[in-house]
């Protein structure tokens, strides 16, 4: 069995995990470039983690300026086995107030120009997507928030826009009419590249507005956002704080595969894989480059 090592990414707002012991900072470096900010190193309980904050302390990055190869490549380099993501954002749905949590299970990317694969000339690769959240990490973080009383929705739609600027009127009625739950800037490619690295990965999306299509609310702004996320800060060190005191020690396996995404994914065929671009993969790849060795 593998030993578990959960992941924390944070995002706007979540610049630090309170409770964290940390034993190290270090900045690790990529391939595929610099990271937002040094990994924190640490433990709740006996559960290993590592924090990263997705826009620098500060919040120094846009999220079309987050790299996000980097970001992923260096959770896989500092073992990480559990990647939880936490998220601001708008809510579609009446039921979805400002405040709450949502468990998302399923995403639509509608970014553009961003960089969403670690695979591409010289070793190509196509994972499945189908079910993009490990299900046991999304049971552990639910157990977790009703252990702590904090309300929490699990399943929902996330679409992904590419921002910086917050969605138009037209826009927001549109993605309403799809039915989707709620919007971001920051899931993907976050979700896909977790999916490359063979992590299991979850979504915690904490409702700040409701976006702009709401008749009774005011659009969203800047000022509302981190309003709502400093009144959730609580909520999520005491939510994160739960799930890491009470994770279990091993990593289980996940029941979508996402810790075996690659074995079905490569195609391209081993001796016309590029060693130049296996160098960049040598994190991402280590499991299946290790079977063949």
């Amino acid at each position: 069995m593998v030993k578990a090592v959960v992941g924390i990414i944070g995002g706007s707002g979540v610049y630090d995990l309170p409770g964290l012991e940390i034993e190290r900072e270090e900045r690790i470096a990529t391939p595929w470039g610099e990271p937002s900010d040094a990994l924190r190193f640490g433990r709740i309980g006996q559960t290993s983690a590592v924090f990263l904050p997705r826009h620098g302390r500060g919040h120094v990055l846009s999220p079309s300026d987050i790299n996000y190869r980097a970001n992923i490549d260096a959770m896989k380099r500092a073992g990480v086995t559990d990647l939880v993501s936490v998220s601001a954002c708008g809510s579609f749905k009446p039921e979805l107030q400002p405040g709450l949590f949502v468990l998302v299970d399923q995403y639509v990317d509608r970014t553009h120009g961003r960089q969403s694969s670690f695979f591409g000339r010289g070793c190509v690769a196509h994972v499945s997507m189908a079910h993009p959240v490990a299900p046991r990490l999304v049971e552990r973080i639910h157990e977790a928030a009703k252990a702590e009383a904090i309300a929490i929705v699990k399943g929902g739609t996330y679409v992904c826009m590419e921002g910086p600027q917050f969605s138009s009127y037209a826009e927001s009625l549109t993605y309403k009419a799809l039915n989707y739950d709620v919007i971001g800037m920051t899931a993907m490619p976050e979700a896909k590249l977790a999916r490359e690295a063979e992590m299991s990965y979850a979504t915690i999306a904490m409702v700040t507005d409701f976006d702009c299509w709401h008749p009774e609310h005011d659009a969203v702004d800047v000022a509302s956002v981190i309003k709502i996320v400093h009144e959730n800060a609580d909520k999520a060190s005491r939510l994160l704080t739960r799930l890491l005191r009470d994770f279990p020690a091993e990593h289980e396996p996940c029941p979508v595969g996402s810790d075996r995404a690659l074995d079905a994914a490569l195609i391209t065929a081993p001796a016309a894989r590029d060693p130049e671009a296996l160098k960049k993969l040598d994190s991402i790849m280590a499991r299946v480059l290790n079977a063949r060795a």
